[in-house]
């Protein structure tokens, strides 16, 4: 019992030293950014919303302010009421699917297939994103550069509640820390969802794949589209996910301690479901000799921040009676993956507002610690996120100076 003890304990203090591991290499390896590209890719922009337009106009403005000349923006309005929709332009298509999609897979394929023209890249947004005026130029720089698949940078548009600034606070450490080290040290980024771009025919290979085909018949049930896309992309093709730092765009941050608990039942319950993938990739790796996937898989396996400082503490306290040394060796693991988050928001240059809010992470952990059990019946619990956070993009611009 003391030996698989051992084991536990021991691969518990990996998953809490490895990310200080990720950014310690990280830091001796500076990005060669790609130069400014002297050709255009063609963006075909995709925006899904449901049951509420109103919250994609300010995206659909930065867009069309894109320093970038060559895209076209596609809004897929599933269930939502457009009666005096005001917006016009030659480069934006709106579409109001019927009967309703209800599924972002499945409103991406209904844009894909009414591109007014065959697009290089295909860049994919929630409606309540917004772009900085760069975003499709740095874009267009990585795609110049040879990658196909490109994952931006996701940062708060909101951080004037707790629960925003908490909220943002896990996302300035997952994108160091699952995005922008593993980048860095030769694998690849997460994929986060939103604010990505993905060459064309290889995003299409992705969507006409039998795990999207499946997952149209399981509504909610159905594994979340980024971890398809970033599974196809490295158990299946072996292509290396790029991610732009630099290339920005702006995410609503959730509001109240209910939304905290619809999110993370919600990415909970596909991070299990994930296991196995992120399992195959890891042994891919390890006896393909493949760098990418091998880091790839033990960042996309590792449990949620959370858990693994639960399984330190249970551990611990196992450890004070069977062996006094590895409860020890858990203390200075525990030590260094706290503070390990605190020097990543420094690298990230987290605002006061993040800062502030790491004294109050308690209680935005306990609502995590509910949101397991709204695992079990995710057709009944994980309830579509209302935004409500409608800002221009000069006024989050502004609002950084």
């Amino acid at each position: 019992m003391l030996t698989v003890f051992w084991i536990l304990a021991s691969v518990v203090a990996f998953f809490l030293l490895f990310p200080f591991i990720t950014v310690l290499l990280s830091r001796f390896r500076p990005e060669r950014k790609p130069p400014g590209a002297s050709a255009y890719e063609d963006f075909g922009c995709i925006i899904t919303a449901y049951k509420n337009a109103e919250i994609a106009k300010p995206l659909i403005v930065s867009l069309l302010k894109q320093k970038h000349p060559n895209l076209h923006v596609y809004l897929v309005a599933d269930e939502c009421d457009i009666t005096g929709w005001d917006m016009t332009d030659p480069r934006l298509a709106v579409f109001c699917p019927e009967p309703s999609l209800r599924l972002k897979a499945k409103s991406i394929i209904y844009a894909m297939e009414r591109f007014v023209r065959p697009h290089s890249y295909t860049a994919v947004f929630d409606a309540d994103n917004l772009a900085h005026p760069d975003f499709l130029t740095i874009c267009n720089n990585y795609a110049q550069a040879g990658h196909l698949a490109i994952q931006c940078q996701r940062t708060a548009k909101n951080i004037n509640t707790f629960y925003a600034a908490a909220d943002a606070l896990g996302e300035f450490y997952k994108n160091y820390i699952d995005r922008y080290a593993p980048y860095l040290i030769g694998s690849s980024a997460v994929i986060s969802g939103s604010g990505m771009a993905v060459e064309t025919a290889l995003y299409w290979d992705y969507l006409m794949g039998p795990d999207i085909t499946a997952g149209k018949e399981k509504w909610k049930r159905m594994l979340q589209e980024d971890k398809i896309l970033q599974n196809h992309l490295l158990k299946h093709r072996h292509e290396r996910i790029a991610y732009a730092w630099d290339a920005v765009v702006y995410d609503e941050k959730v509001t109240s301690g209910q939304a905290v608990e619809t999110q993370r039942a919600r990415w909970l319950y596909s991070y299990f479901q994930n296991t196995p993938n992120s399992l195959s990739i890891l042994l891919k790796g390890l006896f393909g000799l493949s760098w990418n996937r091998l880091i790839f898989g033990l960042v996309t396996i590792a449990p949620p921040m959370f858990i693994q400082l639960a399984l330190a503490a249970l551990m611990f306290v196992v450890g004070l009676v069977a062996d006094l040394r590895m409860s020890l060796l858990l203390v200075g693991a525990g030590m260094v993956f706290v503070l390990n988050i605190l020097w990543t928001l420094k690298l990230s240059r987290a605002p006061k507002a993040v800062w502030d809010a790491v004294w109050r992470i308690p209680g935005f952990v306990f609502r995590q610690v509910t949101a397991l059990f709204k695992m079990a019946n995710p057709n009944k619990n994980f309830k579509h996120s209302e935004h409500t956070v409608k800002v221009d993009i000069d006024e989050v611009l502004k609002n950084e100076r």
